[in-house]
Formats: C-alpha cells, sequence, structure tokens
C-alpha cells in the first residue's frame, strides 16, 4: 500500500478584526491528506461561509468537520484497521465524533 500523509495545523486566523485591527488565533483548522492511495481530487467539508450570521462566536469562521474524525478515519483505513475503535483509543471525545470513512482506498 503507498504511504499516505496526513497534514494538519490546529492554527487559525479569526475573520473578524480584533480592537487593534488585527486577528487572533482561531478555531477553525485545515488538513490535507495524500498518498497514492487516497481518493482525492475533492473538499471533504461544507464551506459555513464567512457571512457575519454564520461566524462561530461572531467572529470566527465555523468549523464543520473534526479533526480527529479526519485522524481516525484515515489512520483506520491505511492501516487495515476499524476507524471507530482508532477513535475510541485515541480521543477522549469519541462518543461525540463519527469518524471520516471512504477516502481511502483499500
Amino acid at each position: 500500500m503507498p504511504v499516505q500523509w496526513l497534514v494538519a495545523t490546529e492554527f487559525g486566523r479569526t475573520v473578524a478584526a480584533n480592537g487593534t485591527g488585527g486577528t487572533d488565533h482561531g478555531t477553525a483548522t485545515a488538513a490535507i491528506v495524500l498518498g497514492g492511495s487516497v481518493k482525492g481530487g475533492r473538499i471533504l467539508t461544507d464551506w459555513p461561509s464567512l457571512a457575519p450570521s454564520n461566524l462561530f462566536e461572531n467572529r470566527d469562521l465555523r468549523p464543520t468537520l473534526a479533526i480527529n474524525a479526519l485522524i481516525s478515519g484515515a489512520a483506520g483505513e491505511s492501516l487495515g484497521l476499524e476507524p471507530g475503535l482508532v477513535l475510541r483509543t485515541l480521543f477522549a471525545d469519541a462518543a461525540t465524533v463519527k469518524p471520516l470513512e471512504g477516502f481511502i482506498r483499500s
């Protein structure tokens, strides 16, 4: 099986400016999954838009996919493990998240 890469960051910037005209650390993040067996060429989340009514806490891009769902799905499918088991083993909030599956070819 080809090597898979998952590159993610927990760093983001807020949409709205702060009191000094800059931006603060944001909530949403970005991730890329790369490799020969990735069913690629697509975006795996919903775009919430930057409309003021859609902002998280009135200032931030609203997260639409939990990063631990992506990590558990990629790790599970790449290693031939059940993604739900990977999620429950690695992450404490497994009860509130469903692993993202179906983006790695077997």
